[in-house]
């Protein structure tokens, strides 16, 4: 999260001058585009409140501004990331700022590469879901402001969803249904979130008597649940907590063709709450991050970066919930 309490930012030039951010933005990186009498107001604004920024005025506009964040996700095709796409480009647009979207196919290579070739030309990165590891991550930040989203680096603003908890929540709600046993269709091996929700199960599930089983690593795709559904039935499982709500609808159509019934036969709780959740038989039951707010303020946040802000060094923690639907029921006799 940012502090800006021991630096003025551009959204406080804004407020004091009673222009658009990015007014303020073009007024140093682009003199021309903004009318004197403007430019003049914001300048006094600025130094009336104590606001510098790295590029001197008079410099070539492009030589430190670009009006660009990158916004880097794992994989485009993942309707996971369509609200943090929405949230990101809502405040990239509020700003003035363009927003330049990768995808990396959930390749660390792939994502270091995509990241090299941008950052020449974007004023700093929101990374989505990053698959790299922290040495990487740390090195970009040396380059460019950079946000982490659903990670976490001392070295960079991260914003993550309050997993632990959602976990927990998950995890009480499946024990009072009289589940004895939850089996977790995990996510990628070097997925972050995926450690720290497997890691959150194991926790809930000493304190509430649970056994918990691991199935996995799996690509976070329905086709990946598809196939762990084979094994889910295997297991005799009676309640399945997924990593993400792809895995959990592709267990559940699974399951059907393998004559089980959910929630009959199986419960399952996903994660995320993605559009299709209240589209599939039966609706899932999931925990519900705040994934649009998740872009919005990671995108705000790396343009204040960009305009001298100080990072606080704590991540920034969002809420979620629990939001029952119908694929969890009362355990039943197998």
């Amino acid at each position: 999260m940012v502090d800006v309490g021991q630096r003025p930012t551009i959204y406080d030039v804004a407020r004091e001058a009673g222009v658009a951010p990015s007014t303020v933005s073009r007024a140093y990186s682009r003199p021309g585009r903004v009318n004197a009498e403007t430019a003049q107001r914001v300048f006094a604004a600025a130094e009336k409140i104590g606001y510098r920024v790295n590029q001197i005025r008079g410099q070539p506009p492009d030589a430190a501004v670009h009006e660009a964040i990158a916004l880097v996700i794992a994989d485009v095709t993942n309707p996971f990331y369509g609200d943090i796409i929405k949230g990101a480009y809502e405040a990239a647009r509020e700003a003035g700022y363009g927003l330049v979207l990768s995808h990396t196919n959930e390749s660390p290579e792939v994502e270091r590469q995509t990241i090299a070739r941008e950052l020449p030309q974007v004023d700093g990165v929101v990374i989505a879901s990053s698959r790299m590891n922290d040495s990487a991550l740390r090195m970009m930040a040396k380059q460019k402001p950079v946000v982490l989203l659903n990670r976490i680096i001392p070295e960079a603003i991260c914003v993550v969803s309050d997993g632990r908890r959602g976990i927990l929540r998950a995890a009480e709600y499946l024990r009072g249904l009289g589940h004895e046993r939850i089996d977790y269709v995990s996510g990628p091996e070097i997925s972050w979130s995926d450690g720290i929700r497997w890691r959150a199960l194991r926790e809930a599930a000493a304190g509430l008597g649970l056994e918990v089983r691991r199935i996995g690593p799996n690509e976070p795709t329905v086709l990946a649940g598809l196939a762990a559904a084979r094994r889910v039935a295997r297991m005799a499982s009676t309640a399945v907590l997924a990593y993400n709500d792809a895995l959990a609808i592709g267990v559940m159509k699974g399951l059907r063709k393998l004559g089980l019934t959910v929630p009959a036969d199986v419960s399952i709780v996903g994660f995320d709450n993605i559009v299709y959740d209240e589209l599939v038989e039966p609706a899932l039951t999931t925990i519900a991050a705040p994934l649009y707010r998740m872009g919005f303020t990671g995108v705000q946040n790396c343009i204040a970066l960009a305009h001298g802000a100080r990072p606080t060094g704590a991540p920034l923690v969002l809420p979620v919930r629990l939001v029952v639907r119908q694929s969890a029921a009362q355990r039943a006799p197998r």
